[in-house]
């Protein structure tokens, strides 16, 4: 069954040549066939994930456009006669960017409106993107921490989550399409594919602002952040000054976007090996907490200095220390209600 699937893409006019070339450098390999066409890449409700490269279990531009030719489909059944727009931010990984540009030419091709960031950017601002323009649907290209040869495609519905309550529907319609059927436009010059940047940048770190509950803390506290190669860099520190930070201190080695994550064995900000430089820089430093993303800025991992020791926090500890901060601070405020449950 892998090796008939194998024929079919290997002459199929709708895969590229160069996924051509890389299948045919694995003719007589059996055992990298069958991995590659023993199954669809899986579409879970969250979206879909899984190694670069070509074959129907591989994340490409044909396995791409599949998925989005479902959602279009998905969409355009949904909001007969709606001006219809969906949302594209992604990562820092392996052909990221490539696999959004084709992503907004699939949507833009079943006319659908696309407000595509012109490079990389955090997965919540995409989600503020999606309420913000009112969007029916968001894409994200991201494999979020997994090794730099996952990519992935994250799916979100128009309240800017997760899609959870049509995602079976969203699956159904995906797994219905047949290669012939995808449509596809020109990315360049193609006046239903509008680029945002700075300037959309702004609105959402305004936002952000906003949510600040109090001004009076201490903002002299000495703050180590790692981006760990990822979408998080330019916008974290951003906010960070803004909101009268001054001593943060970015860790270098891995400011910058890079795919292979080559600094870390798993860009995992939950994992404390990910905080290794990190924490070299806080002991230099005598920095006092140490803040560090994952490649798609939509999980964070903190470590912090106790009795001289760098101490990593788990999610639940996070979690209720800033659930106890919101609360405490609420409450201080008079603006706790009677029955907050």
């Amino acid at each position: 069954m892998h090796n008939e699937k194998y024929e079919i893409w290997l002459n199929s006019p709708y895969v590229d040549d160069k996924l051509k070339e890389e299948l045919k450098g694995i003719e007589k390999i059996d055992n990298e066939i069958e991995d590659r066409f023993y199954k669809e890449l899986e579409f879970g409700t969250g979206g879909m994930r899984g190694k670069i490269g070509a074959g129907t279990n591989r994340m490409n531009f044909v396995t791409i456009s599949k998925a989005t030719q479902g959602i279009a489909n998905y969409l355009n059944e949904k909001y007969t006669n709606e001006e219809i727009s969906a949302a594209i931010a992604y990562d820092s990984r392996n052909m990221s960017k490539e696999f959004a540009e084709k992503t907004a030419s699939v949507f833009a091709a079943n006319k659908i409106n696309v407000y595509l960031f012109d490079s990389l950017r955090p997965t919540p601002e995409l989600s503020y993107a999606v309420r913000y323009f009112k969007c029916k649907a968001g894409v994200v290209i991201t494999a979020s921490h997994n090794p730099p040869e996952y990519n992935g495609y994250k799916v979100y519905d128009e309240f800017g989550g997760q899609v959870v309550e049509d995602a079976n529907k969203i699956i159904e319609k995906i797994n219905d399409v047949r290669l012939e059927e995808i449509k596809v436009s020109e990315f360049i010059g193609n006046n239903k594919i509008q680029l945002i940047g700075n300037d959309f940048d702004t609105l959402y770190i305004n936002e952000i602002k906003n949510l600040s509950l109090q001004e009076d803390i201490d903002k002299n506290i000495k703050i180590i952040y790692t981006p760990l190669h990822g979408s998080g860099n330019k916008l974290v520190r951003r906010v960070l000054d803004e909101m009268g930070y001054d001593n943060v201190f970015v860790v270098k080695e891995q400011e910058e976007p890079d795919p292979q994550f080559s600094t870390v064995k798993s860009p995992n900000p939950e994992e404390i090996s990910s905080f290794e430089i990190a924490i070299k820089k806080a002991e230099e430093l005598d920095g006092e907490i140490i803040i560090g993303t994952d490649p798609d800025c939509d999980r964070v991992g903190v470590v912090v200095k106790h009795n001289g020791e760098y101490i990593p926090l788990n999610g639940n500890q996070t979690g209720a220390l800033l659930l106890n901060y919101v609360l405490r601070t609420l409450n201080e405020q008079g603006k706790m209600q009677d029955n907050p449950a």
